[in-house]
């Protein structure tokens, strides 16, 4: 497919995104006003490159061409594009505050992605221009290697955008799944269960984060639940337990956990910190 992807945000997920896009062919600007993000994304996206050179997966002259085809920016304005995937902090009225921006820069035919793990994809249509134009795109930790990608339909979002996302995850090699805006939406409404569940049996003493997450990993599962919260960022994974906690009316079963509120109060976040349910 011939088209022009922006992705905004340039963390861990956004430049995991933009990679996936780059290897597929795709043109990319990579947007953060925070050049320092742009550095270290330039770094893990080589990195990550180099990791696949090293597997033979591609070759030299791939990976060069890889990199060619990915812009790096600190000016909003160059996010003109026709799929703008939008990979910020899980906050809506920053997101809000971004996809308004990027509408006065885009025309009517512009696609909005969010890759929000769980915020209202309608409550962000209701704010921003072209509300039909907006959807949700959820990749997974690490993008550039997870086949999943949750389309989401807000209330507003038009079919033809929804079929243009999924030709679109079929032209990078991810299996799209199409649901409905709800809390959590599909995966991380599933897995809350998973996470919580495990918090409480370590904070009761009932067994410690490497007894869970062993015996987990033993009964199929590939990673143990601390082992992927440090992966995914304590705090992100906590930031998707409170908003699936708050938009469901505050369920106990689905409390948030004070030990992982206590990992974050102390800046353990896990793998991107250097410390978190385990040391790295």
């Amino acid at each position: 497919m011939d088209i022009q992807v922006a992705v905004c945000g340039a963390g861990t997920m956004g430049s995991g995104i933009a990679q996936v896009f780059a290897q597929n062919a795709f043109p990319v600007i990579l947007f953060d006003l925070d050049s320092g993000a742009l550095s270290r994304a330039a770094e893990a996206i080589e990195k990550n490159l180099d990791y696949l050179l090293k597997k033979n997966k591609i070759s030299s002259k791939e990976k060069t061409e890889i990199i060619n085809r990915i812009q790096f920016t600190s000016d909003p304005g160059d996010c003109i594009a026709f799929l703008i995937v939008e990979a910020i902090v899980e906050d809506l009225s920053a997101k809000v505050d971004l996809l308004k921006q990027l509408a006065l820069v885009n025309n009517e035919e512009v696609i909005f992605a969010s890759n929000t793990s769980s915020l209202s994809i309608t409550k962000l249509q209701e704010q921003v221009d072209f509300p039909e134009r907006i959807a949700g795109m959820h990749f997974f930790n690490p993008a550039y290697i997870m086949p999943l990608v949750e389309i989401v339909e807000g209330s507003h979002t038009c079919s033809e955008v929804v079929r243009e996302l999924q030709e679109i995850c079929a032209a990078i090699g991810k299996q799209p799944v199409v649901c409905k805006d709800a809390p959590g939406f599909i995966v991380n409404r599933v897995a809350r269960p998973y996470y919580l569940q495990s918090l409480r049996l370590a904070q009761e003493g009932v067994a410690g984060f490497e007894e869970i997450d062993a015996i987990l990993e033993s009964v199929g599962f590939r990673m143990g639940p601390f082992r992927l919260m440090d992966l995914i960022g304590i705090d992100i994974n906590l930031k998707t337990s409170e908003t699936v906690y708050e938009a469901l009316g505050r369920p106990a079963r689905l409390r948030p956990s004070v030990l992982q509120q206590q990992k974050v109060g102390s800046g353990m976040l896990g793998r991107k910190s250097g410390e978190g349910f385990y040391k790295y």
